[in-house]
This record gives structure tokens, sequence and C-alpha cells, in this order.
């Protein structure tokens, strides 16, 4: 081998070395940071990497969905008790007080 190639060589091959080992470190800090941090992992192309649900996970999906469906019912009858109230109070007085002394009257 030439010895100007070698010396280029062993000039730059340890700073090669050195930065490869850098990288490598960087990125397995950077997924063990995520990892403990709980962000989402990417795969080579930036898709993200989901793991495995266990059946614990999938009950508590389960559970939260349900309750989710339930507070959006409640919600929906308190919107229409809430549009009735807001009827009452934007009424007219006059009217509603005659409406209350119609139904107080006896039916004949």
């Amino acid at each position: 081998m030439d010895p100007d190639k070698l010396a280029v060589i062993s000039a730059f091959g340890p700073m090669i070395g050195i930065g490869v080992v850098a990288i490598t470190l960087g990125w397995v800090v950077t997924t063990w940071m995520r990892i403990k941090n709980g962000y989402p992992l990417e795969g080579s192309w930036g898709q993200a990497v989901h793991p495995k649900t266990d059946k614990e996970a999938l009950e508590r999906v389960k559970l939260l969905t349900n309750e989710n469906a339930e507070l959006r019912a409640e919600l929906g009858s308190i919107k229409d008790r809430l549009g009735n109230v807001e009827k009452i109070v934007v009424d007219d007085t006059h009217r509603l007080s005659a409406e209350i002394e119609a139904l107080n009257s006896p039916a004949n």
C-alpha cells in the first residue's frame, strides 16, 4: 500500500471511528429517552411503531368508551333541559302567566 494513503487512513481513521460511535450512542440515548418519557417510537422511514397492547389496556379503552357514551347522553339531556329553561326565561311573562292560569283552571 502507498505510504501516503496509509498516512491519510491512519490520520482520519480514528476520527471516523469516533464519529460512528458518537452517532450510535446518540441514537441509543435518544431512543431510550423517548421510551422513558412515553413518546411513540419511529421506524426507519418515520412511521410510528406502537407497542403491542395487552388485555388490560383494551379493557380500559372499552370502559372509557362506554363512559364517554354515557356522558354524551347525559350532556344531550342537559342541553334539552337548558333549552326549556331558556324558553321559560325569555318567554313573555304575560303569556306565561296566562298559560299557568289555564293549567290551574278546572277543565270544563
